[in-house]
């Protein structure tokens, strides 16, 4: 489960980084980014319940 959860924050970044890159992309960029927070908040919660 890890490892699909690490799988998602790369591509995320990768989106971000793209939508940053193109000048008419920054709608991507935001997108990514909150993908990735997402992504991470979610990641961090079923670690955490895991553990328990």
């Amino acid at each position: 489960m890890m490892v699909l959860i690490v799988v998602l924050l790369v591509l995320w970044l990768i989106t971000a980084v793209i939508g940053f890159a193109f000048k008419g992309l920054v709608w991507l960029a935001i997108v990514g980014i909150v993908l990735f927070a997402g992504t991470a908040v979610i990641g961090f919660v079923r670690r955490r319940a895991v553990r328990r």
